[in-house]
């Protein structure tokens, strides 16, 4: 199935998701206001009908933003800036979610893409793996190496 949001579709998309979009696109770009820049280029993307989403919404944007986050960090090759928070942290916790950052950038992308797209987007692993354009079953394989639990 293919379709495009109309413009009130477009914004609750983004009510609903754009803090864990925008987490998501700082784990592959070198700054918070680099992954914003992506936010804004899907979304705008989006509003102007340029793209027919295929399937799911939701995993149809983590998708665009994983393609277009990948596509910038080619033509800028930085580095993520450590200091600089995109985990939502309650007050007082800054640094362990700076430490928590500093891990999940550690880890091999394929690992990192899954744990911030079912812990943090809260998308169930069906959705992971239509964001990931991979089919359930090596999905499912992955988890069991990396030790995840399906739930």
């Amino acid at each position: 199935m293919s379709n495009r949001l109309d413009r009130d579709g477009v914004q609750r998309l983004y009510e609903q998701h754009g803090r864990g979009l925008l987490a998501y696109a700082c784990s592959y770009v070198s700054s918070f206001a680099a992954a914003e820049d992506v936010l804004h280029q899907v979304f705008e993307r989006l509003l102007r009908g340029d793209l027919s989403i295929s399937g799911a919404p939701v995993a149809y944007v983590y998708r665009a933003v994983r393609n277009t986050s990948l596509n910038m960090v080619r033509a800028r090759a930085g580095d993520v800036d450590l200091e600089e928070a995109w985990l939502d942290s309650p007050a007082g916790m800054e640094h362990t979610a700076l430490e928590l950052q500093s891990a999940l950038r550690e880890l091999p992308e394929e690992q990192r893409e899954v744990i911030l797209l079912h812990i943090w987007a809260q998308m169930t692993f069906e959705e992971v793996a239509e964001a990931l354009g991979i089919n359930r079953a090596t999905l499912y394989n992955k988890i069991r190496k990396y030790g995840l639990r399906r739930a």
